[in-house]
């Protein structure tokens, strides 16, 4: 039997993307062409998001209710005054081993999209999907400003 692209690889005993990357892909350059780094590997995550300083992590997602304003929200607050020292972003069905990484440092109910700020590794700030609904970009923007300017 022909293995699909949804199915599990049972050799590799990997989970494939629940989404197709190249379908994705507009939605992750949305963010790295605005200088987020894309995060493929649970190691990655754990060494970028440890380091010392202010990082804002944008759990990436498809969904068309939060994610629309998650990303322009995000870029959007990129312009206040204070900002985070590094941007990173993993894309909740595709980077299935960074994600679970990054919620596992997160520590929160899992929510995709969702926006993590952290200072010197430690979680300080955390907009769930819920939060972000209902928001216009601005909104979202403008919430994240109010907390970079608390830490960074």
């Amino acid at each position: 039997m022909e293995e699909t692209f949804f199915q599990i690889n049972l050799e590799n005993k990997k989970a494939q993307p629940m989404y197709d990357p190249e379908f994705t892909k507009p939605m992750e350059e949305e963010l790295t062409t605005n200088g987020f780094k894309a995060l493929k590997k649970a190691d990655e995550v754990e060494k970028q998001i440890s380091q010392k300083g202010s990082s804002l992590l944008v759990i990436n997602s498809v969904c068309g209710c939060a994610a629309g304003y998650a990303r322009p929200g995000a870029i959007l607050s990129l312009k206040n005054k204070q900002k985070p020292e590094h941007l990173y972003t993993v894309f909740a069905g595709v980077d299935r081993e960074a994600v679970e990484k990054a919620r596992s440092i997160i520590g929160k109910q899992p929510s995709s999209p969702s926006i993590a700020l952290f200072k010197d590794g430690k979680l300080v700030y955390f907009m769930t999907r819920s939060d972000i609904q209902g928001k216009t970009a601005e909104q979202v923007a403008q919430t994240l400003a109010l907390e970079f300017d608390k830490v960074c």
